[in-house]
């Protein structure tokens, strides 16, 4: 590079340089000149204009390609005098890119020096400065018209020269708060060790460094394990209900739930790939030409398999892809069974045909009603109408994937009118996808970050426990929370009966913490209030007051009860544990040495340690992902959903992308550390009520089959 061009480099300077980029009358000196005095440093300014001005007041000419060269030369030696002196920061309010960009736009030509050295030159960050801002006249600046066209030129003369930039929106005193934002955590950015590029890349998927700075420590020092007491069981820790009981609370919600705003929460993010798995697998592995089926199953001992093909007429999508296979096989009637059963498999996953593994679960058949298919979403639309609706009104939401989305609406709009109809309820439909925010970092076995090919970061999905931000956006008195799969035949009256007995228990419990913090803002509290106050936190919410309780001023102790009981709360739901996957109810102590009712993962607990093992598999319950929830303080204003989350109570999770061993930080679950802070109460439901779809398979137990099928 010709000498009068070469950039003092960073590396030499240990300064941090901020490129101001984008068109003229965009800003660029005004933010240059605030952030240089907010960080007490120097500023470059823009050679050309006092190169241009001298110019014009000589000869009273304009700017020609003859000046590009000049103009660079004198733009280089400004910042390699103030790089020298600058302190920590410098900001350049203009550089060579600018440059080269104008001359291109102006002249159609640009010297090979300017343009060999503009891409070589390296800075920090660019803030491309938007025209949001007025265009304001002197005599160097042309027309303000064709900004729009001009912006998009100098944006991607970034992006064909793959420079690190971050957009600039505002007016000035916006664009210096987050100018000043984006400057902190760069700077904090570089001392973890990543790039400008991967700032960018982090910025631009929402995730602080802030956040990422925790996901490392977590992958490099480990996360403490959940410190479990013992199993909550009946009568210490979970509600039984008679069914007198029962049909007591469901009609209290009844009798309250016209005044409310009910709404039903479905996660429904993902494809239904697990679902399919085993089938999957065999087609991998399969070779229809040198070995039957039976062999197959034999030698992997594949019962799902043989259980699959055994009752394959009994499953709800059986007559739609045998009719298919008919059409697409003439010799249907002489073929093999082998080679019926092996193509309907086919038909069944192929991406060309049915391609159930790629589709959400939310819109595969799952129920069979005379000659009528259902899906899950019909059965959540035909549930809220059932127990989810005040006033012939019910709001359904449910977090899905981007992709899926239109997938979703395809399936609500042919069937949504005649639900309503049917159930007499209007349904309000609504969707959310899983921020990106909330996405993880990946790192290597070894701590070090994970690139893809292209050296980018990776990121991955947080877990279900994102959702906690999905949830923290509806505006409901009343939430009922179930998972896309686990539906109920409308002739499961029973299990809608438990939904509202677990929705009056949640109503019962609102109403006396309500009553009690009115209480506290508006009169002196007796000691015998106080008292029943303590009892009712025992009784009816499994919390004990500290040991010296009795001891503490008056003031004290209402100051206690108003932390404890202003939060939110969930009913949950119980069944009995037969082996199920997945999490139950269990008293836990955390690091402060609270002790308080959570839903515990396996993935949580310390299995190494055999008192926590045995306590864990001493578990009576388990967790179906039944909820009630109340998300509202008693003023009626939303909680922040997020200030209840313990956010140290995720975990590390494994996995093998591309042959290499990766892991990455899962956020607290959606019902374990998502709600770690929320009141909790646990209650035990029937069974009948945990209808869970995990395999195809599930879809032949007798919750999921229609009466006229067997």
């Amino acid at each position: 590079m010709e000498e009068n061009l070469r950039q003092l480099s960073n590396g030499a300077t240990k300064i941090i340089k901020i490129a101001l980029f984008g068109p003229e009358s965009t800003g660029k000196t005004t933010l240059a000149k605030q952030l240089a005095a907010h960080y007490d440093t120097v500023w470059t300014p823009e050679f050309a204009r006092d190169y241009l001005q001298q110019k014009w007041d000589r000869e009273q000419k304009i700017c020609d390609v003859n000046d590009m060269l000049p103009i660079a030369y004198g733009q280089v030696q400004l910042e390699n005098e103030n790089v020298a002196v600058a302190n920590k920061f410098l900001f350049c309010d203009t550089n060579l890119l600018v440059t080269k960009v104008f001359s291109e736009v102006y002249y159609n030509y640009c010297d090979p020096l300017l343009q060999k050295a503009a891409q070589e030159h390296e800075y920090d960050l660019f803030f491309l400065t938007d025209i949001d801002v007025p265009w304001e006249k002197d005599d160097l600046r042309d027309k303000p018209e064709g900004r729009e066209s001009i912006f998009a030129v100098f944006k991607q003369s970034l992006i064909d020269n793959n420079k690190p930039f971050i957009t600039l929106s505002g007016d000035k005193e916006l664009r210096l708060k987050k100018a000043i934002t984006i400057i902190e955590d760069l700077a904090k950015a570089k001392t973890l060790g990543f790039t400008s590029k991967d700032f960018v890349q982090m910025y631009n998927h929402g995730i602080s460094v802030a956040a990422i700075q925790k996901q490392l420590e977590f992958c490099k020092n480990g996360i403490s394990k959940t410190d479990l007491l013992e199993p909550a069981v009946i009568k210490n820790g979970i509600l039984k209900l008679s069914k007198i009981d029962l049909e007591a609370k469901a009609a209290f919600f009844e009798s309250n739930r016209q005044a409310l705003k009910l709404l039903k929460f479905v996660p429904a993010s993902g494809a239904a790939t697990r679902m399919f798995k085993f089938l999957i697998t065999f087609l991998d592995e399969f070779d229809i030409e040198s070995e039957t089926i039976n062999g197959y199953i034999n030698r992997k001992k594949d019962n799902e398999l043989s259980m699959f093909i055994i009752a394959m007429a009994k499953f709800p999508f059986f007559d739609a892809i045998n009719e298919k296979l008919r059409a697409e096989c003439p010799e249907y009637e002489t073929v093999s069974d082998d080679f019926k059963n092996y193509y309907f498999i086919k038909l069944l996953l192929s991406s060309d045909h049915f391609d159930f593994g790629n589709k959400p679960k939310g819109i595969l058949p799952f129920h069979q009603y005379d000659n009528k298919i259902a899906t899950p979403i019909e059965e959540h639309l035909y549930e809220c109408g059932i127990y989810a609706s005040s006033n012939g009104d019910s709001h359904l939401h449910f977090t899905v994937s981007e992709v899926h989305q239109q997938q979703f609406e395809n399936n609500i709009s042919a069937i949504k009118e005649k639900v309503e109809v049917e159930s007499n309820t209007n349904i309000e439909v609504s969707y959310s996808f899983q921020n990106k925010s909330t996405d993880s970092l990946t790192f290597g076995s070894n701590n070090t970050i994970f690139r893809d090919k292209n050296g980018q970061l990776v990121f991955r999905p947080g877990g279900h426990g994102a959702l906690i931000k999905n949830l923290n956006t509806l505006d409901a008195d009343v939430i009922f929370i179930k998972n896309i799969d686990n539906v109920m035949l409308k002739s499961n009256r029973k299990s809608a009966l438990c939904k509202k007995a677990l929705a009056g228990i949640l109503l019962e419990l609102q109403q006396q913490i309500f009553t009690y913090l009115r209480l506290f803002d508006t009169k002196v509290i007796d000691t015998k209030e106080l008292d029943e106050v303590s009892i009712f936190l025992k009784t009816k919410l499994n919390i004990e007051t500290p040991s010296n309780f009795d001891t503490w001023k008056a003031e004290n102790k209402i100051d206690f009860f108003k932390e404890v009981l202003n939060k939110p709360i969930r009913v949950c739901g119980m069944v009995k544990n037969e082996g199920e996957p997945g999490g139950g109810p269990f008293w836990v102590r955390n690091s402060q040495g609270v002790v308080s009712l959570q839903i515990v993962e396996s993935s949580q607990v310390d299995l190494s340690n055999e008192d926590q093992n045995n306590i864990l598999n001493s578990a009576t319950h388990f967790n179906p992902v039944d909820l009630v929830c109340g998300t509202k303080n008693y003023k009626n204003e939303l909680f922040d959903l997020d200030q209840f989350v313990d956010n140290n109570s995720g975990f590390i999770v494994e996995k093998t992308v591309a042959g290499k061993n990766i892991k990455a930080f899962e956020l607290p679950g959606l019902w374990n550390g998502a709600m770690a802070n929320w009141l909790t109460i646990f209650v035990e439901v029937p069974l009948i009520t945990f209808n869970p779809v995990k395999t195809v398979n599930d879809l032949l137990k007798a919750a999921h089959q229609n009466s006229k099928l067997k």
